[in-house]
């Protein structure tokens, strides 16, 4: 089931394939996201050659794979041919592609690229020469993956030295959409309404790995109290795990999301920092790089403001889930969710679940909003609170190339929710107060997105003026 939905990144690697030179493709992505599954589904029977890196192994010990690799791909039996250097690594792949030439394009698959450039190994030096002194002239496609997204922009997508402007595809494999989580399930048997699907959804964020580890004749509550709370659940450590192989610094990379998890809506750079308690600059800088790169996190620019006022919020549902339901605490296992599911807190979270969940899917609300088309930018809003009046907060705003501003209200409800009266009136404040203090002249626009949709009523005629329910966000 690992193939289902990766249809366009199919359709890209397969035009690589069939294209008439050689070709270098980067596939880059979070760790269990299914890069090494899907070249093996892909590219599998065309492998010439392939092999993976070994994590915190040295130089020497990973030239012994490569040469173990290199046997089983030749001929059987043949002495093992150590080389001593990634230079002599490279001259004997070479010889090894000429030697067993195919009736189509081979493919050589190297995974976990940053694990085999060690310091001082000389690895990318070596690829670099390879590539440039035969592998482009020779009609061969190479495939190169890494989990750590950074390193791999780094050091190969916008390499300065013999790879720069090497790479003909590069391809970012994100989690599923919900469209995707639902399709994936359906192929290991499992049949969920779509409200739990997204409640899975949540906790998983729509990782392939994580949702493999789902069983057919549980519930979702059932099944997440295992993966995740358990004492030998799946997921019970993968943060630790997830961090140590992503970066070298783990800690503090950790401790800038155990921050932000301190307060969902997000921590500007400064209240970041002061949280942190440590000297703002270039290291926290590029921690913070590396966290938006390996999409755990994203920077979002609240409507109207400047640079300085940018959000660092966490939008990896996982993670955050992680953070605040099972990272330090002492009394998990079996249970466990069953009893978080019935708290005030769970609620809260699955509201602001949800909000993640919507922003992901930009495109499957712009195309039933009918702007599939229009440019658009999206921000939040937050007006501070004066002795006058209370602060608000517009959770999400889609500000179109049309003049026209979609004010976005998200909730997730286990029914169809009514406006009532007391809401309405806050609606309606929202709106006024958002177009005095921004002075904006665009048409402003009520959208509402639920579970399953709005109780038609006086308040919700009056005010909305689009409504989307959870069908939308599965379209493809």
């Amino acid at each position: 089931p690992w193939f289902t939905g990766r249809g366009e990144e199919t359709e890209l690697m397969m035009e690589a394939l069939r294209s008439n030179k050689s070709e270098m493709v980067a596939l880059i992505g979070r760790r269990r996201i299914g890069k090494t599954h899907l070249v093996k589904q892909v590219y599998g029977k065309h492998f010439s050659f392939e092999m993976i890196g070994a994590h915190h192994a040295s130089t020497a010990q990973q030239l012994e794979n490569f040469a173990i690799k290199l046997q089983e791909h030749g001929r059987k039996g043949a002495p093992l041919l150590v080389p001593k250097s990634w230079y002599d690594a490279f001259q004997l792949l070479k010889a090894h592609l000429q030697k067993h030439r195919r009736a189509t394009k081979p493919v050589v698959f190297i995974d976990e690229l940053p694990w085999l450039s060690t310091t001082r190994s000389g690895f990318v030096d070596a690829l670099s020469y390879f590539w440039n002194d035969w592998g482009v002239h020779n009609k061969i496609l190479l495939v190169v993956c890494g989990s750590a997204a950074t390193w791999m922009i780094q050091h190969v997508v916008r390499n300065k030295g013999g790879l720069h402007n090497r790479i003909t595809m590069q391809i970012k494999l994100q989690p599923f959409t919900l469209n995707e989580t639902e399709q994936f399930l359906q192929k290991l048997g499992v049949n969920f309404e779509r409200y739990d699907i997204a409640r899975l959804y949540f906790a998983t964020g729509g990782v392939p790995y994580y949702l493999s580890a789902v069983k057919k004749g549980q519930s979702v509550a059932q099944n997440i109290d295992r993966i995740c709370f358990a004492e030998n659940g799946l997921l019970r450590d993968e943060f630790e795990q997830l961090f140590a192989s992503l970066f070298d610094e783990a800690s503090g990379h950790a401790a800038i999301v155990q921050a932000l998890a301190s307060k969902w809506k997000g921590l500007t750079r400064p209240e970041l920092v002061k949280s942190l308690g440590q000297a703002d600059g270039g290291s926290i800088s590029r921690m913070l790089t590396e966290l938006e790169q390996s999409d755990f996190i994203t920077v979002v620019m609240p409507f109207g403001k400047l640079k300085k006022d940018a959000l660092y919020r966490i939008t990896d549902n996982f993670l955050l889930f992680h953070l605040k339901f099972i990272k330090g605490k002492r009394k998990l296992g079996k249970g466990s969710f069953q009893a978080l599911e019935q708290t005030p807190i769970w609620k809260s979270w699955c509201g602001y679940a949800f909000e993640n969940t919507c922003i992901y899917h930009l495109p499957q609300i712009k195309r039933v909003l009918g702007i599939s088309g229009i440019y658009t930018q999206t921000s939040g809003f937050l007006l501070p609170g004066s002795a006058e009046a209370e602060g608000m907060q517009i959770d999400w705003l889609i500000e179109r190339a049309d003049k026209v501003i979609n004010l976005c209200e998200m909730k997730f409800h286990d029914d169809y929710f009514s406006i009532s009266k007391h809401y309405a009136a806050q609606l309606r404040q929202l709106r006024s107060r958002f177009k005095a203090s921004t002075g904006t002249k665009a048409n402003l626009q009520l959208v509402f997105i639920s579970s399953f949709g709005l109780v038609q009523n006086t308040y919700s005629l009056e005010l909305i003026e689009q409504q989307i329910d959870l069908n939308a966000l599965f379209k493809p």
